[in-house]
């Protein structure tokens, strides 16, 4: 898939975006504007949403299938009119997610320990994966084969999530100091894939660093403070925000959120999140603004 093309908000000119699929942006979408109960999406605003972020109507409809066919979205329909709603188990992690994704600074983490030490049983391995999944994204790093570790802080998110999953009478915590006389630094990079992490965070900040000082600018420019942003600035923003939210949104979930002495030097995560924060605050009100223009439909 090419990169697509999203607003120079200062010049004009298109610059790349994230190269990101049509589910991930579906889920964006659904997590923003139409996670609540009871709520759902007919297909055709759906179709409007994506295409004004330079997706075709068959590459929508076969993303919904597919994330149909995982159990993200379940069908439904609205006054006759075929839509999709967000599924229950989804429901529940976007609203546990919303704290680490907008918080506007980071988690440093505790400074004890927490260890999980899991066991599934040979006739279970099926399981195992989904058990590595949860725990990697809750920021758990891997010791040694069923031995992962994280922040104390963890502790009671990774109960719950486990729990939910039908996951957590295999998994025993504990937690504890690390008598290590050395640079805890090593033993951190050995345990997490920092490598990985940091390139995630350099393609995020190689696309939006300084997104907050260009749409302050736009936005002075224009007038367009907030109330007084026009169609256009709006959905401007719409097309800026979500591929932005679509890419920040994986990070929180993978950077162990540790103490930053534990980090490489330089750790770049606060700069990312500093970036994707301000511009969160200045963008997200006109970006929801054009989306339920399309959502609700104009007024009568």
């Amino acid at each position: 898939m090419t990169a697509h093309a999203v607003p120079d908000v200062t010049t004009g000119a298109d610059v790349p975006a994230p190269v990101v699929r049509h589910q991930q942006l579906i889920v964006t979408l659904f997590g923003l504007y139409c996670r609540e109960p009871g709520t759902a999406l007919p297909v055709a605003n759906l179709v409007a949403l994506l295409g004004d972020l330079g997706y075709d109507a068959p590459g929508v409809r076969s993303a919904v299938s597919r994330l149909k066919a995982k159990g993200v979205l379940r069908s439904t329909r609205i006054d006759g009119v075929a839509a999709y709603e967000l599924s229950a188990s989804l429901q529940t992690v976007f609203a546990e997610g919303d704290q680490r994704i907008f918080s506007e600074r980071r988690d440093d983490g505790d400074r004890d320990w927490l260890l999980a030490l899991f066991s599934v049983p040979e006739a279970q391995r099926h399981l195992r994966h989904r058990l590595r999944s949860v725990l990697s994204g809750l920021g758990f790093g891997t010791v040694a084969a069923g031995v992962w570790i994280a922040s104390s802080g963890v502790a009671d998110r990774a109960r719950e999530r486990l729990a939910a999953q039908g996951l957590d009478h295999f998994v025993e915590f504990f937690r504890g100091d690390y008598l290590f006389d050395g640079d805890v630094r090593a033993k951190v990079a050995s345990w997490w894939d920092l490598e990985s992490i940091d390139a995630l965070i350099g393609e995020f900040l190689d696309v939006y660093a300084g997104a907050d000082r260009a749409w302050e600018r736009r936005l002075a420019a224009d007038g367009a403070g907030s109330a007084a942003a026009d169609e256009q600035t709006c959905r401007d923003a719409f097309r800026y925000y979500i591929p932005m939210l679509t890419l920040w949104r994986r990070l929180p979930y993978r950077d162990p959120d540790l103490p930053l002495e534990c980090l490489p030097d330089g750790w770049r995560e606060p700069e990312a999140r500093r970036a994707f924060s301000r511009t969160h605050q200045l963008i997200a009100p006109l970006a929801e603004r054009h989306a339920r223009g399309i959502i609700d439909g104009p007024e009568a």
